[in-house]
């Protein structure tokens, strides 16, 4: 791993940790709050890559384990493991991943604007959504015992406002893919 590749994990766990200082929204009913962090995991997957993406994230998570107060509401520590969003911090490192791996294999140089825009917005839907919520549902039903589908209905509630995430990414790495060639080929 070359040290651009450190600086740029680097970088996005950085950006991860600032979307943590917007302040999160509560839910009435629902254990798990509305914050901007999540967006921060889709821009490091469609814009690094696989690899590089979900480093960054599992160095955001190593912060967590040792205590720094870098998720939204400036939380922290292995407490952190124990409550109902275990499942949605652990899920940012699949979603990472797959948002990545979809965006390094379906958008390419060649395709216009707007394909590139849909493959980052579907890479960012199927990661920083779909494996996102798998694995927080899961820990929801596990930490606090709820029905599955129940919690699976009571998730939807965060679905417009990520998906609104999912296009801000879209629009962000098609910038940055076009405006800076210089960045390092996702893989």
């Amino acid at each position: 791993m070359k040290t651009r590749d450190l600086v740029l994990i680097a970088l996005f766990a950085a950006i991860i940790v600032a979307l943590g200082l917007l302040p999160p929204i509560a839910v009435p009913l629902i254990p798990v709050p509305i914050t901007a962090q999540s967006l921060g995991v889709m821009l490091a997957g469609a814009i690094l890559g696989a690899k590089r993406g979900t480093l960054a994230v599992a160095l955001v998570i190593l912060l967590v384990i040792v205590g720094l107060p870098v998720l939204s509401g400036g939380r922290g520590g292995l407490a952190v493991f124990a409550g109902p969003t275990v499942g949605y911090l652990i899920g940012w490192l699949p979603g990472a991943f797959l948002t990545g791996f979809i965006s390094e294999r379906f958008v390419k140089d060649e395709q216009s604007a707007f394909a590139q825009i849909s493959g980052f917005f579907i890479a960012a839907v199927a990661g920083g959504i779909g494996a996102v919520y798998l694995c927080g549902i899961i820990g929801l039903v596990i930490m606090k015992g709820l029905p599955f589908f129940a919690t699976l209905v009571g998730s939807l509630t965060f679905v417009p406002g990520d998906l609104v995430k999912a296009a801000i990414v879209a629009l962000a790495a098609r910038a940055v893919q076009v405006g800076y060639p210089l960045l390092p080929v996702r893989r």
